[in-house]
């Protein structure tokens, strides 16, 4: 029963890379939302499109800006195993806009690391096989071997560093203000898209 569930899961992330945007593909889209005031889902509302435009810009700083240093790269650079990593999100998702520059930065790094993007509403069948604390929070990497098709790991929606300062909000207040949404901002600013570049090389098989 297990092996089919694992199976399974393999043929639906399968699927979903086939069918997956690349980065460029994912930006090009990005930038005709923002010009047709438009976001991607069903639901269409004002919110949706200004988070979708200010996602837009904050990408086009983070692509020229993110950076990584020369030891990290260097390791990154010595992966030989062919990976995927297939990222569901939304243009409205502001962690997603935080972050997917560095992932994209940490896949330039290497030919052998592929990104790949769906739509997480478009994908739900992927996306609860991959929830985080039983919900569809995104972004959502998940990690494959493109040789062998095994799930090497995933990650998201946030750092670890915010994941564990969002963990202990939630904690004592139930859920996130405006004010501390802005605080989360913030932070993505001081902090450059480094830790995001730190947990992705854990999921490498680095030597």
């Amino acid at each position: 029963m297990h092996t089919t569930i694992e199976n399974n899961v393999k043929e639906i992330v399968e699927k979903a890379i086939t069918s997956a945007m690349t980065y460029e593909e994912y930006r090009d889209l990005m930038r005709t939302l923002v010009a047709e005031n438009k976001s991607t889902g069903v639901e269409q509302s004002d919110t949706l499109v200004n988070y979708t435009m200010l996602n837009d810009k904050r990408m086009k700083r983070l692509d020229k800006t993110v950076k990584i240093d020369t030891e990290s790269a260097e390791k990154i650079k010595q992966v030989d195993t062919k990976i995927t990593w297939l990222i569901l999100t939304e243009s409205w998702c502001g962690d997603a806009a935080q972050t997917m520059p560095a992932i994209q930065k940490v896949s330039a790094q290497n030919k052998n690391i592929i990104v790949k993007i769906v739509l997480r509403d478009e994908n739900l069948e992927l996306m609860n096989n991959f929830l985080y604390n039983n919900t569809l929070s995104i972004p959502r990497l998940i990690a494959v071997n493109n040789d062998t098709q095994e799930i090497m790991g995933d990650w998201g929606p946030r750092p670890s560093k915010l994941t564990k300062i969002v963990e202990a909000y939630k904690a004592e207040h139930g859920s996130l203000s405006a004010e501390f949404k802005e605080e989360l901002q913030v932070w993505y600013n001081k902090d450059k898209g480094q830790n995001t570049i730190k947990d992705l090389m854990q999921l490498l098989p680095l030597k």
